[in-house]
Protein backbone atom coordinates (compact mmCIF):
# COMPACT_ATOMS: atom_id res chain seq x y z
CA UNK A 1 0.00 0.00 0.00
CA UNK A 2 1.71 2.99 -0.80
CA UNK A 3 1.47 6.33 0.95
CA UNK A 4 -1.39 7.88 -1.16
CA UNK A 5 -3.65 5.09 0.74
CA UNK A 6 -2.60 5.22 3.62
CA UNK A 7 -3.40 8.82 4.17
CA UNK A 8 -6.11 8.67 2.16
CA UNK A 9 -7.67 5.63 4.41
CA UNK A 10 -6.36 6.79 7.77
CA UNK A 11 -9.70 8.92 8.65
CA UNK A 12 -11.76 5.96 7.63
CA UNK A 13 -10.27 3.63 9.78
CA UNK A 14 -10.71 6.23 12.13
CA UNK A 15 -14.31 6.60 11.44
CA UNK A 16 -14.50 2.70 11.34
CA UNK A 17 -13.22 2.18 15.36
CA UNK A 18 -15.95 5.50 16.16
CA UNK A 19 -18.66 2.95 14.64
CA UNK A 20 -17.40 0.25 17.01
CA UNK A 21 -16.90 2.88 20.17
CA UNK A 22 -20.27 3.28 23.09
CA UNK A 23 -21.64 6.48 22.55
CA UNK A 24 -21.05 6.59 26.50
CA UNK A 25 -17.38 7.04 26.66
CA UNK A 26 -17.31 10.82 25.37
CA UNK A 27 -13.67 10.86 26.15
CA UNK A 28 -12.43 7.41 24.42
CA UNK A 29 -14.41 8.76 21.17
CA UNK A 30 -12.47 12.50 21.55
CA UNK A 31 -9.12 10.79 22.02
CA UNK A 32 -9.64 8.36 18.63
CA UNK A 33 -10.71 11.24 16.72
CA UNK A 34 -8.04 13.43 17.43
CA UNK A 35 -5.32 10.84 17.01
CA UNK A 36 -6.58 9.72 13.89
CA UNK A 37 -6.67 13.06 12.64
CA UNK A 38 -3.47 14.39 13.89
CA UNK A 39 -2.01 10.98 12.18
CA UNK A 40 -3.79 12.05 8.89
CA UNK A 41 -1.78 15.41 9.26
CA UNK A 42 1.83 13.65 9.79
CA UNK A 43 1.48 11.51 7.06
CA UNK A 44 0.16 14.51 4.48
CA UNK A 45 3.30 16.98 5.91
CA UNK A 46 5.74 13.69 4.95
CA UNK A 47 4.08 13.65 1.60
CA UNK A 48 4.57 17.67 1.32
CA UNK A 49 8.29 17.37 2.43
CA UNK A 50 8.82 14.81 0.16
CA UNK A 51 7.13 15.80 -2.96
CA UNK A 52 9.13 16.99 -5.85
CA UNK A 53 8.11 20.40 -6.94
CA UNK A 54 10.22 20.42 -10.11
CA UNK A 55 7.85 17.78 -11.89
CA UNK A 56 4.67 18.53 -13.79
CA UNK A 57 3.67 15.33 -13.72
CA UNK A 58 1.08 12.83 -11.24
CA UNK A 59 3.62 11.82 -8.18
CA UNK A 60 3.26 8.63 -5.79
CA UNK A 61 0.80 7.03 -8.41
CA UNK A 62 -1.09 4.21 -7.52
CA UNK A 63 -2.91 2.43 -10.00
CA UNK A 64 -5.52 -1.07 -9.95
CA UNK A 65 -8.27 -1.74 -12.06
CA UNK A 66 -11.91 -1.90 -10.78
CA UNK A 67 -14.03 -2.82 -13.55
CA UNK A 68 -12.53 -3.47 -17.01
CA UNK A 69 -15.84 -3.35 -18.88
CA UNK A 70 -15.83 0.64 -17.87
CA UNK A 71 -12.73 1.30 -17.42
CA UNK A 72 -13.15 2.52 -13.85
CA UNK A 73 -9.79 1.86 -12.02
CA UNK A 74 -8.70 3.09 -8.19
CA UNK A 75 -5.86 5.67 -9.97
CA UNK A 76 -4.41 7.88 -7.24
CA UNK A 77 -1.67 10.60 -7.29
CA UNK A 78 -0.53 14.41 -6.85
CA UNK A 79 0.57 17.01 -8.41
CA UNK A 80 1.53 20.94 -8.09
CA UNK A 81 -2.39 21.17 -8.55
CA UNK A 82 -3.64 18.40 -5.56
CA UNK A 83 -0.97 18.85 -3.22
CA UNK A 84 -1.73 22.06 -1.59
CA UNK A 85 -5.42 21.12 -1.20
CA UNK A 86 -4.21 17.98 0.36
CA UNK A 87 -2.49 19.43 2.88
CA UNK A 88 -5.01 21.68 3.42
CA UNK A 89 -7.41 19.21 3.97
CA UNK A 90 -5.51 17.24 6.56
CA UNK A 91 -4.77 20.77 8.38
CA UNK A 92 -8.08 22.05 8.89
CA UNK A 93 -9.64 18.77 9.42
CA UNK A 94 -7.60 18.36 12.53
CA UNK A 95 -8.36 22.34 13.21
CA UNK A 96 -11.86 21.26 13.40
CA UNK A 97 -11.24 18.97 15.66
CA UNK A 98 -9.17 20.82 17.58
CA UNK A 99 -12.00 22.66 18.34
CA UNK A 100 -15.26 20.73 18.55
CA UNK A 101 -15.25 20.61 22.78
CA UNK A 102 -18.18 22.25 22.76
CA UNK A 103 -20.12 19.20 21.07
CA UNK A 104 -21.99 17.32 23.57
CA UNK A 105 -24.87 15.52 22.25
CA UNK A 106 -24.75 13.35 19.64
CA UNK A 107 -20.65 13.21 20.25
CA UNK A 108 -19.68 9.60 18.60
CA UNK A 109 -22.17 10.60 15.34
CA UNK A 110 -20.50 14.18 15.22
CA UNK A 111 -17.03 12.69 14.75
CA UNK A 112 -17.39 9.87 12.91
CA UNK A 113 -19.13 12.53 10.44
CA UNK A 114 -16.07 14.50 10.53
CA UNK A 115 -14.06 11.83 10.20
CA UNK A 116 -15.68 11.08 6.74
CA UNK A 117 -16.06 14.04 5.42
CA UNK A 118 -11.98 14.26 5.60
CA UNK A 119 -11.52 10.89 3.64
CA UNK A 120 -14.10 12.25 1.23
CA UNK A 121 -12.15 14.99 0.72
CA UNK A 122 -8.98 13.81 0.44
CA UNK A 123 -10.24 11.18 -1.87
CA UNK A 124 -11.44 14.12 -4.06
CA UNK A 125 -8.16 15.41 -4.16
CA UNK A 126 -6.33 12.42 -4.95
CA UNK A 127 -8.35 10.77 -7.13
CA UNK A 128 -6.75 10.31 -10.59
CA UNK A 129 -10.07 8.74 -12.24
CA UNK A 130 -13.35 10.69 -13.18
CA UNK A 131 -15.35 7.87 -11.97
CA UNK A 132 -13.37 7.51 -8.43
CA UNK A 133 -13.62 11.41 -8.36
CA UNK A 134 -17.56 11.17 -8.32
CA UNK A 135 -18.03 9.16 -6.25
CA UNK A 136 -15.95 10.80 -3.41
CA UNK A 137 -17.08 14.27 -4.36
CA UNK A 138 -20.51 12.41 -3.13
CA UNK A 139 -19.12 10.61 -0.43
CA UNK A 140 -18.61 14.23 1.11
CA UNK A 141 -22.41 14.74 1.00
CA UNK A 142 -23.27 12.75 3.22
CA UNK A 143 -21.55 13.18 6.32
CA UNK A 144 -22.30 16.79 5.55
CA UNK A 145 -26.37 16.73 5.04
CA UNK A 146 -25.91 15.38 9.29
CA UNK A 147 -23.74 17.86 10.70
CA UNK A 148 -25.04 20.71 9.27
CA UNK A 149 -28.72 19.21 9.65
CA UNK A 150 -28.26 17.65 13.66
CA UNK A 151 -25.91 19.94 14.95
CA UNK A 152 -26.73 23.51 13.14
CA UNK A 153 -28.66 26.11 14.40
CA UNK A 154 -32.57 27.16 14.16
CA UNK A 155 -32.56 26.56 10.41
CA UNK A 156 -30.80 23.96 10.44
CA UNK A 157 -33.30 21.28 8.51
CA UNK A 158 -33.90 24.48 5.58
CA UNK A 159 -29.82 24.56 5.49
CA UNK A 160 -28.77 21.31 5.38
CA UNK A 161 -31.47 20.02 2.46
CA UNK A 162 -30.94 23.62 1.14
CA UNK A 163 -27.14 22.58 0.57
CA UNK A 164 -28.28 18.90 -0.77
CA UNK A 165 -30.55 19.65 -3.42
CA UNK A 166 -28.07 22.58 -4.79
CA UNK A 167 -25.19 20.02 -4.80
CA UNK A 168 -26.85 16.90 -6.14
CA UNK A 169 -28.22 18.94 -9.00
CA UNK A 170 -25.14 20.09 -10.03
CA UNK A 171 -23.80 16.64 -9.64
CA UNK A 172 -26.39 15.21 -12.37
CA UNK A 173 -25.12 17.70 -14.67
CA UNK A 174 -21.64 17.06 -13.94
CA UNK A 175 -22.04 12.71 -14.14
CA UNK A 176 -23.87 13.41 -17.53
CA UNK A 177 -20.66 15.55 -19.20
CA UNK A 178 -18.29 12.51 -17.92
CA UNK A 179 -20.81 10.24 -19.18
CA UNK A 180 -20.63 11.43 -22.30
CA UNK A 181 -16.86 12.24 -22.66
CA UNK A 182 -16.49 8.49 -21.43
CA UNK A 183 -17.14 6.80 -24.52
CA UNK A 184 -13.76 8.48 -26.21
CA UNK A 185 -11.04 6.94 -24.30
CA UNK A 186 -11.56 2.98 -25.27
CA UNK A 187 -8.56 1.96 -24.20
CA UNK A 188 -9.36 3.25 -19.94
CA UNK A 189 -13.32 4.03 -20.46
CA UNK A 190 -12.79 7.77 -20.12
CA UNK A 191 -12.64 7.73 -16.55
CA UNK A 192 -8.40 8.53 -16.35
CA UNK A 193 -7.77 12.05 -16.08
CA UNK A 194 -4.78 12.29 -18.13
CA UNK A 195 -5.46 9.93 -20.81
CA UNK A 196 -8.76 11.66 -21.14
CA UNK A 197 -7.51 15.11 -21.62
CA UNK A 198 -5.58 13.48 -24.48
CA UNK A 199 -9.30 11.82 -26.19
CA UNK A 200 -10.89 15.11 -26.21
CA UNK A 201 -9.32 16.24 -29.03
CA UNK A 202 -10.60 13.98 -31.03
CA UNK A 203 -14.30 15.59 -29.59
CA UNK A 204 -16.34 17.96 -31.99
CA UNK A 205 -16.09 21.71 -31.10
CA UNK A 206 -20.10 21.47 -30.21
CA UNK A 207 -19.42 18.44 -27.99
CA UNK A 208 -16.10 20.08 -26.05
CA UNK A 209 -18.81 23.25 -25.80
CA UNK A 210 -21.27 21.18 -24.26
CA UNK A 211 -19.77 18.89 -21.63
CA UNK A 212 -17.60 22.03 -20.44
CA UNK A 213 -20.69 23.73 -19.86
CA UNK A 214 -22.15 20.47 -17.71
CA UNK A 215 -18.81 20.60 -15.72
CA UNK A 216 -19.06 24.43 -15.09
CA UNK A 217 -22.65 23.83 -13.60
CA UNK A 218 -21.65 20.91 -11.40
CA UNK A 219 -18.26 22.56 -10.63
CA UNK A 220 -20.34 26.07 -10.27
CA UNK A 221 -22.45 24.85 -7.74
CA UNK A 222 -19.68 23.74 -5.34
CA UNK A 223 -17.43 26.69 -5.79
CA UNK A 224 -20.03 28.62 -5.82
CA UNK A 225 -20.23 30.89 -9.03
CA UNK A 226 -23.11 33.50 -9.65
CA UNK A 227 -26.09 33.02 -9.55
CA UNK A 228 -25.70 28.99 -8.19
CA UNK A 229 -24.76 30.10 -4.63
CA UNK A 230 -28.16 30.17 -3.23
CA UNK A 231 -26.82 27.28 -0.29
CA UNK A 232 -24.35 28.95 0.26
CA UNK A 233 -24.92 31.77 2.91
CA UNK A 234 -27.62 29.87 4.62
CA UNK A 235 -25.52 26.87 5.27
CA UNK A 236 -22.72 28.86 6.51
CA UNK A 237 -24.88 30.59 8.82
CA UNK A 238 -26.36 27.48 10.21
CA UNK A 239 -23.50 24.82 10.67
CA UNK A 240 -21.47 24.38 13.72
CA UNK A 241 -18.13 26.44 13.49
CA UNK A 242 -16.34 23.47 13.47
CA UNK A 243 -17.81 22.79 9.92
CA UNK A 244 -18.21 26.02 8.84
CA UNK A 245 -14.23 26.34 8.60
CA UNK A 246 -14.05 22.54 6.46
CA UNK A 247 -17.38 24.26 4.44
CA UNK A 248 -15.45 27.39 3.52
CA UNK A 249 -12.04 26.08 3.89
CA UNK A 250 -11.99 23.18 1.97
CA UNK A 251 -15.32 21.97 0.01
CA UNK A 252 -15.79 25.45 -1.74
CA UNK A 253 -12.15 24.56 -3.01
CA UNK A 254 -13.43 21.22 -4.68
CA UNK A 255 -15.40 23.55 -6.94
CA UNK A 256 -12.72 25.49 -7.68
CA UNK A 257 -10.17 21.99 -8.35
CA UNK A 258 -12.51 20.69 -10.64
CA UNK A 259 -12.97 23.37 -12.82
CA UNK A 260 -8.82 23.98 -13.15
CA UNK A 261 -9.04 20.10 -14.34
CA UNK A 262 -12.20 20.24 -16.61
CA UNK A 263 -10.62 23.36 -18.30
CA UNK A 264 -6.98 21.88 -18.94
CA UNK A 265 -9.28 18.76 -20.61
CA UNK A 266 -11.15 20.89 -22.96
CA UNK A 267 -9.27 23.78 -24.27
CA UNK A 268 -11.51 24.84 -27.19
CA UNK A 269 -14.29 25.22 -25.27
CA UNK A 270 -12.73 26.99 -22.30
CA UNK A 271 -11.63 29.83 -24.60
CA UNK A 272 -14.95 30.27 -25.68
CA UNK A 273 -16.32 29.99 -22.32
CA UNK A 274 -13.64 32.72 -21.40
CA UNK A 275 -15.47 35.96 -21.47
CA UNK A 276 -18.55 34.38 -19.47
CA UNK A 277 -16.09 33.35 -16.98
CA UNK A 278 -14.57 36.37 -16.57
CA UNK A 279 -18.15 38.32 -16.31
CA UNK A 280 -19.73 36.02 -13.94
CA UNK A 281 -16.19 36.58 -11.53
CA UNK A 282 -16.78 40.15 -11.67
CA UNK A 283 -20.46 39.68 -10.40
CA UNK A 284 -19.18 37.46 -7.99
CA UNK A 285 -16.39 40.06 -6.53
CA UNK A 286 -18.84 42.64 -6.47
CA UNK A 287 -21.88 41.17 -5.44
CA UNK A 288 -19.95 39.06 -2.88
CA UNK A 289 -18.65 42.21 -1.34
CA UNK A 290 -21.68 44.62 -1.40
CA UNK A 291 -23.38 41.83 0.48
CA UNK A 292 -21.18 41.20 3.33
CA UNK A 293 -20.99 44.73 3.90
CA UNK A 294 -24.25 45.22 4.18
CA UNK A 295 -24.31 42.09 6.85
CA UNK A 296 -25.30 43.00 10.32
CA UNK A 297 -24.69 38.93 11.18
CA UNK A 298 -20.75 38.44 11.35
CA UNK A 299 -20.99 35.04 10.38
CA UNK A 300 -23.32 35.91 7.16
CA UNK A 301 -20.52 38.80 6.32
CA UNK A 302 -17.66 35.74 6.06
CA UNK A 303 -20.42 34.03 3.91
CA UNK A 304 -20.73 36.52 1.85
CA UNK A 305 -16.70 37.56 1.90
CA UNK A 306 -16.29 33.61 0.25
CA UNK A 307 -18.48 34.21 -2.48
CA UNK A 308 -16.12 37.60 -3.20
CA UNK A 309 -12.95 35.78 -2.34
CA UNK A 310 -14.04 32.58 -4.55
CA UNK A 311 -14.43 35.03 -7.47
CA UNK A 312 -11.23 35.85 -7.35
CA UNK A 313 -10.10 32.28 -8.18
CA UNK A 314 -12.69 32.24 -11.38
CA UNK A 315 -10.85 35.33 -12.66
CA UNK A 316 -7.74 33.56 -11.70
CA UNK A 317 -9.05 30.57 -13.85
CA UNK A 318 -10.66 32.72 -16.50
CA UNK A 319 -7.58 34.08 -17.30
CA UNK A 320 -6.18 30.75 -18.81
CA UNK A 321 -2.62 32.07 -18.39
CA UNK A 322 0.25 31.13 -15.75
CA UNK A 323 0.27 33.73 -13.71
CA UNK A 324 -3.69 34.21 -13.52
CA UNK A 325 -3.64 30.14 -12.77
CA UNK A 326 -1.45 30.56 -10.20
CA UNK A 327 -3.24 33.39 -8.97
CA UNK A 328 -6.09 30.89 -8.69
CA UNK A 329 -4.36 27.82 -6.70
CA UNK A 330 -2.81 30.56 -4.23
CA UNK A 331 -6.35 32.19 -3.59
CA UNK A 332 -7.25 28.17 -3.01
CA UNK A 333 -4.78 28.20 -0.25
CA UNK A 334 -4.99 31.74 1.12
CA UNK A 335 -9.19 31.64 1.20
CA UNK A 336 -8.59 28.27 3.03
CA UNK A 337 -6.67 29.71 5.95
CA UNK A 338 -8.51 33.04 6.22
CA UNK A 339 -12.08 31.78 5.76
CA UNK A 340 -11.27 29.50 8.78
CA UNK A 341 -9.59 31.75 10.76
CA UNK A 342 -12.71 33.72 10.76
CA UNK A 343 -15.31 31.02 10.90
CA UNK A 344 -13.07 29.84 13.92
CA UNK A 345 -13.37 33.29 15.59
CA UNK A 346 -16.94 34.30 15.37
CA UNK A 347 -17.53 30.96 16.27
CA UNK A 348 -15.60 30.73 19.62
CA UNK A 349 -17.14 34.75 19.91
CA UNK A 350 -20.39 33.83 19.64
CA UNK A 351 -20.03 30.56 22.02
CA UNK A 352 -18.72 33.49 24.55
CA UNK A 353 -21.82 36.17 24.35
CA UNK A 354 -24.75 34.27 22.47
CA UNK A 355 -24.91 36.74 19.96
CA UNK A 356 -23.26 37.69 16.41
CA UNK A 357 -25.48 41.23 15.63
CA UNK A 358 -22.03 43.16 14.77
CA UNK A 359 -23.77 46.29 16.38
CA UNK A 360 -23.82 44.62 20.01
CA UNK A 361 -19.88 44.46 20.41
CA UNK A 362 -17.56 47.54 21.29
CA UNK A 363 -13.74 47.70 22.20
CA UNK A 364 -13.39 44.15 23.15
CA UNK A 365 -9.51 45.04 22.14
CA UNK A 366 -9.32 45.79 26.07
CA UNK A 367 -11.59 43.08 27.11
CA UNK A 368 -10.17 40.27 24.71
CA UNK A 369 -6.53 41.50 22.95
CA UNK A 370 -5.49 37.97 21.87
CA UNK A 371 -8.77 37.69 20.15
CA UNK A 372 -8.60 41.03 18.93
CA UNK A 373 -5.06 40.30 17.39
CA UNK A 374 -5.95 37.36 15.52
CA UNK A 375 -8.94 39.08 14.22
CA UNK A 376 -7.49 42.01 12.95
CA UNK A 377 -4.81 40.36 11.30
CA UNK A 378 -7.20 37.86 9.59
CA UNK A 379 -9.63 40.71 8.08
CA UNK A 380 -6.19 42.27 6.95
CA UNK A 381 -5.37 39.32 4.73
CA UNK A 382 -9.36 38.84 3.52
CA UNK A 383 -8.70 42.81 2.32
CA UNK A 384 -5.22 41.85 0.56
CA UNK A 385 -3.49 43.71 3.04
CA UNK A 386 0.31 43.28 1.81
CA UNK A 387 2.39 40.96 4.41
CA UNK A 388 -0.66 38.88 4.19
CA UNK A 389 -0.86 35.59 1.60
CA UNK A 390 -3.78 37.47 0.44
CA UNK A 391 -2.04 39.96 -0.95
CA UNK A 392 0.17 37.26 -2.84
CA UNK A 393 -2.85 35.85 -3.79
CA UNK A 394 -4.83 38.47 -5.05
CA UNK A 395 -2.04 40.33 -6.76
CA UNK A 396 -1.20 37.16 -8.77
CA UNK A 397 -4.52 36.63 -10.26
CA UNK A 398 -5.25 40.55 -10.78
CA UNK A 399 -1.70 40.13 -12.71
CA UNK A 400 -2.97 37.44 -14.87
CA UNK A 401 -6.19 39.27 -15.98
CA UNK A 402 -4.75 42.25 -16.84
CA UNK A 403 -2.09 40.43 -18.79
CA UNK A 404 -5.72 38.99 -20.80
CA UNK A 405 -7.76 41.85 -20.16
CA UNK A 406 -5.63 45.10 -19.93
CA UNK A 407 -7.76 48.28 -18.53
CA UNK A 408 -10.58 46.25 -18.00
CA UNK A 409 -9.04 44.74 -15.24
CA UNK A 410 -9.94 48.53 -12.77
CA UNK A 411 -13.45 46.74 -12.70
CA UNK A 412 -12.07 44.49 -10.36
CA UNK A 413 -10.48 46.94 -8.28
CA UNK A 414 -14.17 47.37 -7.18
CA UNK A 415 -14.70 44.13 -5.74
CA UNK A 416 -10.94 45.05 -3.68
CA UNK A 417 -12.09 47.86 -2.40
CA UNK A 418 -14.97 46.79 -0.92
CA UNK A 419 -13.13 44.12 1.09
CA UNK A 420 -11.51 46.41 2.25
CA UNK A 421 -14.66 48.30 3.32
CA UNK A 422 -16.47 45.70 5.32
CA UNK A 423 -12.95 44.65 6.96
CA UNK A 424 -12.38 48.26 8.43
CA UNK A 425 -15.54 48.41 9.48
CA UNK A 426 -15.87 44.91 11.11
CA UNK A 427 -12.31 46.56 12.94
CA UNK A 428 -13.92 49.48 13.84
CA UNK A 429 -16.84 48.27 15.54
CA UNK A 430 -15.47 45.52 17.03
CA UNK A 431 -12.76 47.05 19.00
CA UNK A 432 -13.35 50.78 19.06
CA UNK A 433 -15.21 52.87 21.41
CA UNK A 434 -16.49 52.30 25.04
CA UNK A 435 -16.67 48.99 26.12
CA UNK A 436 -20.17 47.94 26.51
CA UNK A 437 -21.79 46.32 29.98
CA UNK A 438 -22.43 43.24 29.00
CA UNK A 439 -19.20 42.22 27.05
CA UNK A 440 -16.95 43.76 29.86
CA UNK A 441 -16.97 39.72 31.39
CA UNK A 442 -15.98 38.27 27.77
CA UNK A 443 -13.12 35.66 28.01
CA UNK A 444 -10.29 35.72 26.13
CA UNK A 445 -8.93 32.69 24.14
CA UNK A 446 -7.87 29.89 25.91
CA UNK A 447 -4.32 27.93 25.26
CA UNK A 448 -6.14 25.15 22.80
CA UNK A 449 -8.05 27.92 21.15
CA UNK A 450 -5.06 29.91 20.82
CA UNK A 451 -3.22 26.82 19.39
CA UNK A 452 -6.01 26.53 16.35
CA UNK A 453 -6.03 30.23 15.82
CA UNK A 454 -2.11 30.72 16.05
CA UNK A 455 -2.07 27.61 13.20
CA UNK A 456 -4.28 29.72 10.91
CA UNK A 457 -3.23 32.87 11.14
CA UNK A 458 0.42 31.85 11.58
CA UNK A 459 -0.11 30.46 8.00
CA UNK A 460 -1.67 33.62 6.35
CA UNK A 461 1.30 35.64 8.23
CA UNK A 462 3.77 33.45 7.10
CA UNK A 463 3.02 32.23 3.58
CA UNK A 464 2.25 36.11 3.04
CA UNK A 465 6.31 37.04 3.95
CA UNK A 466 7.95 33.62 2.26
CA UNK A 467 5.15 32.96 -0.31
CA UNK A 468 7.90 31.27 -2.79
CA UNK A 469 7.67 28.14 -1.62
CA UNK A 470 4.15 27.76 -2.02
CA UNK A 471 4.08 29.51 -5.31
CA UNK A 472 6.54 26.97 -6.66
CA UNK A 473 4.89 24.27 -5.15
CA UNK A 474 2.57 24.30 -8.04
CA UNK A 475 4.66 26.30 -10.97
CA UNK A 476 5.63 23.26 -12.76
CA UNK A 477 1.81 21.41 -12.94
CA UNK A 478 0.67 25.12 -13.85
CA UNK A 479 2.96 25.97 -16.96
CA UNK A 480 2.50 22.28 -18.19
CA UNK A 481 -1.83 22.87 -17.77
CA UNK A 482 -1.01 26.24 -19.68
CA UNK A 483 0.25 24.12 -22.50
CA UNK A 484 -2.81 22.43 -22.69
CA UNK A 485 -4.75 25.10 -22.21
CA UNK A 486 -3.30 28.20 -24.89
CA UNK A 487 -4.55 28.25 -27.85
Amino acid sequence: MGILSILLWTPAVGALLLAITSGQHAASIRWIAHTFSLLTLAIACRLLFQFDANQSQLQFSEFFILNPDVGSAYSLGVDGVSMPMVFMAALLSFCALLISHTIKNGIKGYYFCLLLLEFGMLGVFLAQDWALFYVFWEVTLIPLFFLIGHWGGSRRHAASLNFVLYTMGGSIFMLISLLAISQYDLESGGSLMASLSQSTYSMSRTEQLLILLGLIIGFGVKMPIFPLHGWLPLAHVEAPSPVSILLSGILLKMGAYGLLRAIAMLPQAAQFFQPALVILALIAMIYGGLLAWRQTDLKAMVAYSSISHMGIVLLGIASLNETGMTGAVLQMTAHGFIAAAMFLLVGLLYERTHTRNIQDYSSLVQVTPRFALFTTLTLFAAMGLPGTVGFVAELHALAGGFQQWGGWMALFSLGILLSASYAIRTVGLLFTGPVKAKMQHVADLTGPEMLTAGILVGGIVILGVMPQPLIALSEATITHLYTLVSP
